[in-house]
């Protein structure tokens, strides 16, 4: 009970600095083209864009387009983690599979995922599979290293004593490689959906299909600089609210970690 009546003040006090830096920024924001500091072309005002927002909101094609962006987004990423846990845990678990796939890991995870664009139109043209290559591509990786890295850090005593005690492959599974490796994949699914949300909209951005990015673009290319900016921001209150559900799906799984209950004393 006590740990629970120091975490409310706590957490509300960081909502309530939150609220407040929020407020400070469009504070200031509102007064830089006010006072002429950048003409309101550029940097149009606050008061505008969220104007521009409450008729968005009312117009069902943007609801459409925001649901293409989260559909290429839910699936590039559910795609890409499966394929990640099961080949990380294939790989991370046998050591010759470790040491023969390092050099290709490398090789392959720092090619830029835009670089892929014009292979990915190539191959599937103006469609949702061109943008579900490129979101796959770039958010496996970041499920697949942090699998390979949990599935390694089994301890090595742990898995002698496991064995000793006859326990079975699924039960070694169960019971010690999946505790050990879930911190890992739940901190690659987290950066994963974040990755997934950036390409998708980039991808509907250079690629043209439907949805926010086409939309920015769109705005861009007519001059409609409150039309871009409203649209920049629902793409930054959507990366927000996937890092929130993330994070909160992250303490939830793990609240039997030491790293959350530390975090839950703290």
């Amino acid at each position: 009970m006590h740990v629970f009546s120091i975490r409310r003040p706590r957490s509300l006090r960081k909502v309530m600095l939150g609220v407040a830096g929020l407020t400070g920024f469009l504070v200031v924001w509102q007064l830089v083209p006010t006072l002429g500091l950048i003409n309101s072309q550029y940097l149009p005002y606050v008061t505008d864009i969220f104007a521009r927002l409450a008729e968005e909101f009312r117009d069902l094609a943007f609801w459409r387009r925001l649901g293409h962006t989260m559909t290429s987004w839910a699936i590039g990423l559910a795609v890409a983690t499966a394929a990640a846990v099961v080949l990380g845990t294939i790989v991370g678990l046998v050591p010759f599979l470790r040491r023969a796939t390092h050099t290709v890991v490398e090789f392959l995870r720092p090619i830029p995922s835009v670089a892929l664009i014009p292979l990915a139109v190539l191959l599937f043209g103006i469609q949702m599979q061109a943008a579900l290559l490129i979101i796959i591509y770039a958010s496996f990786w970041q499920v697949f290293v942090q699998v390979i890295y949990g599935v390694a850090d089994v301890d090595a005593v742990a898995r002698d004593t496991a064995r000793s005690f006859g326990l079975t492959r699924r039960e070694r599974l169960s019971y010690l490689v999946l505790p050990t490796a879930l911190p890992y994949l739940m901190t690659g699914v987290r950066l994963a959906a974040a990755v997934a949300l950036i390409l998708a909209i980039t991808a509907e951005m250079v690629i043209g299909n439907p949805g926010l990015g086409r939309m920015i673009e769109l705005s861009r290319s007519a001059g409609d600089s409150v039309g871009l900016y409203a649209f920049v921001v629902v793409t930054g209150l959507l990366g927000l609210l996937v890092n929130i559900v993330f994070r909160f799906i992250e303490r939830r799984s793990l609240s039997w970690h030491q790293s959350v209950r530390g975090e839950e004393v703290l």
